[in-house]
């Protein structure tokens, strides 16, 4: 039976939980090699793969190069949608200056670590470097560059993300309170990756964003429909753009909501862990390895 393979004409991918996991030298910093070789062979069949990432836009070619992926794909959350190969800006919402300066003020007031994220790089401030700084660097395989004001480049900078990373629950909470004024102008999302727990990742963008948002623009872009895609993730926030497909997979080291959500689609499953190399599951299941 090849019935699942013939209708999947698309396939969206979480990045980080889903393809790349925590065991150093097995699935990360790059995604296991059979993960790889089966990614490859479905997209060379002519079902293009796309990475859908809260990771800055830049730190998506790396992946793309690697996995041989000729294809639009998205980052920051879904701020930007972005064709790689094509070196293309397919769409990209920025974060007004006032209103970034006015948050970033606020956060930096509360000693909470954060990053700014152009489309090309990220930033950080001189004397806020932590334990996560070069933690995250790993993961992103890209190092911040050093600044002496955030508040300044913000005079000089199309910011398209801004990130406060939380050390604990107590620190996420603050990050959700001081975020409360802004619900009107900014949208927070939360990110996690196996290599940095305990840290979450706050994810400020442009009111409105969301994975679901940019899934919209990019099937728009290669003219598919969502019931013929299948999306993959292990976060809650995936479910903006696997709600949309009409084939869903969660990873077994999802969250439990994600999973129950990933649960009530008709064509849905459960796959093993990244660290089990549970995307695997997951394509065998649709049919759509040999």
């Amino acid at each position: 039976m090849l019935y699942f393979c013939i209708m999947i004409k698309a396939i969206i991918l979480d990045v980080d939980g889903v393809i790349s996991g925590d065991k150093k030298g097995y699935n990360w910093p790059d995604p296991h090699p059979d993960v790889v070789r089966a990614i490859k062979s479905i997209n060379a069949k002519g079902i293009p793969v796309s990475l859908c990432t809260g990771r800055g836009a830049f730190g998506i070619h790396h992946f793309v190069e690697l996995l041989d992926l000729n294809n639009p794909h998205i980052g920051d959350g879904g701020a930007v949608v972005i064709d790689v190969h094509a070196q293309k800006i397919i769409d990209a919402h920025f974060i007004p200056t006032k209103t970034a300066q006015s948050i970033v003020r606020k956060l930096q007031n509360h000693d909470l670590y954060l990053e700014l994220y152009t489309i090309d790089g990220y930033m950080i401030q001189q004397g806020t470097m932590r334990d996560i700084t070069q933690k995250h660097a790993a993961v992103l395989g890209h190092d911040a560059k050093l600044v002496s004001s955030l508040i300044d480049e913000l005079d000089n900078q199309d910011i398209i993300k801004i990130m406060p990373i939380a050390r604990s629950p107590a620190e996420k909470a603050l990050v959700v309170k001081l975020f409360e004024p802004y619900q009107k102008e900014l949208t927070l999302q939360w990110g996690t990756h196996p290599s940095a727990d305990p840290y979450e990742f706050g994810i400020i963008t442009q009111k409105g964003i969301s994975k679901g948002t940019a899934a919209l623009k990019l099937l728009e872009t290669m003219n598919v429909e969502f019931e013929d895609v299948l999306g993959v993730g292990d976060n809650v926030t995936d479910w903006d753009f696997i709600e949309l497909c009409g084939y869903a997979g969660a990873m077994g080291n999802a969250s439990s909501d994600l999973k129950e959500l990933v649960r009530s689609k008709t064509n849905s499953i459960i796959g093993g862990t990244v660290n089990e190399n549970g995307l695997l599951d997951i394509f065998r299941y649709f049919e759509l390895l040999e």
